[in-house]
Order: structure tokens, then sequence, then C-alpha cells
């Protein structure tokens, strides 16, 4: 089963026409999931709106973030909370495609760990994303490319998919916020967890305000990127997966 984990924030905007894509292309498909929204102490309509959509969506699972809000901290609650075999990560403001869920679902089917998305790439798209986030996002992806010495050029990109047993071998999880997007993906690899990159869309949100704030995230990102290297270079396979 497929698991899908959308932290969410003040999402009244977006959230309804998020989970109805969702839902509808993964019935079309024929894949058995859940859709687990976290309710981030949201403080608009967004919790009301959830109450209203569950009887509509059979699916649907809202939990309510109890521990501290932020980004990572929600994530997290969804990550120690899933049903499936498999989970993803979406933003609740439709910035990701649900066309692009099936795919890494159909990929992940060929036998990867995790399949992670690249918007940066042939095949990849992004459609109005502000310069100043663009500029600060391929800077520190192509320092962590070249730090860790990996081909992966879209490491910040929230929108990936791990196995549970993945997720059981990184833990534990230490970003609080949005410096978890960075974290997942480089202990997977560093862990030696099999990926696939595959090209997929980005969206600028369409309504609502975007909760990721350069300046609070610098010195974050910096610590995630520093201890993953430590982990890296001096952990002498300690953390490595194990083979089965």
């Amino acid at each position: 089963m497929l698991s899908v984990v959308f932290p969410a924030h003040n999402e009244e905007g977006s959230i309804a026409p998020t989970l109805r894509s969702v839902y509808a292309i993964l019935e079309q498909e024929g894949i058995p999931h859940e859709l687990v929204v976290v309710n981030d102490h949201s403080r608009d309509r967004t919790g009301a709106l959830l109450a209203e959509l569950e009887k509509e969506i059979p699916t649907l699972r809202i939990l309510d973030n109890t521990g501290p809000g932020g980004f990572g901290y929600a994530v997290r609650f969804g990550l120690e909370r899933f049903k499936g075999d498999r989970v993803a990560i979406m933003m609740a403001d439709l910035s990701d495609t649900p066309e692009d869920l099936v795919r890494f679902h159909r990929k992940m089917d060929e036998g990867y760990d995790c399949v992670f998305g690249t918007r940066w790439s042939k095949g990849g798209k992004v459609v109005d994303y502000p310069f100043v986030k663009k500029f600060i996002n391929r800077l520190s992806n192509n320092i962590v490319r070249v730090l860790f010495g990996i081909k992966y050029n879209d490491c910040t990109n929230a929108f990936k998919l791990y196995k549970r047993n993945t997720i059981e071998g990184i833990k534990p999880f230490l970003s609080p916020h949005f410096n978890l997007t960075l974290e997942l993906p480089l202990k997977s690899i560093v862990r030696g967890y099999s990926y696939a990159v595959i090209p997929n869309s980005w969206y600028n949100r369409r309504s609502g305000e975007s909760k990721l704030k350069i300046k609070e995230m610098g010195s974050r990102y910096f610590f995630i990127m520093l201890y993953c290297l430590i982990e890296k270079y001096f952990s002498r396979g300690d953390f490595h997966k194990k083979d089965d």
C-alpha cells in the first residue's frame, strides 16, 4: 500500500483540490493507498475542510500534530504513523502533480528503496519559481552534489518516495524544519539505500503563503549537510544498510 503524507498548515485554499486530484488518479490507477494529512496547528478553515473531505474521500486519514509546529515536525509526525509499505511526501499546495506520484510508485516497483524527483534535469518542469529561491536552490544543490560525490541535483526537493524499511533505516530524524527535505535523501544515500531519479514537475502555489523562509533556513540546511557529511566519511559504515 502507498501512503502519502501531506503536512498542512493554513492550507484552506488548496487542501481540497490537492486531495481530490490525488485520490482521483490513485483510484483510477487502482493503487491501494491512504492519504495522511497532518494538520499542523492551522488557524484557518483547514481543519473544517478536512472534516468535510473525510466524508468524501474514504482513504483519507487526518492527524492533528500534537507536538511542536513546523514543516519538519509535521512530516515526522506523519512518518511515525503511516500504515503503507512505502510513503511519499507531497506538499498540500498542489505544487506536485498526482501524475508524477503514480510514476514514482511504478518506478519503485522495479526494486528501488527510494525514488527521488528532479525538477532541473531533462524532462523536469518548473513553473513560476521565484528567482531568488531558484538561485539559492541551484547553488546549494550543486554544493551538496560536489561534497557528496553524487549526480543527483535536487536533494532539497521535498517530493520523494521511500520504502518503509528505508524510513526505519534512516532514523532518528533530526530536522524540525524544511531541512528535513535534505536530511532524508542524504541519509538514504549515505547509508547505502538504492534510489532512482526521475524528472518531475513543480508549480508555484496558487493560494496561501509559502512556509519556507530563506533567511531562517540557511544555517539549518548547513547543519544537516555537515551532519550527513560527517557520517559519510567518519561513521565507518556503522549505519549502512544491512544486506537482506
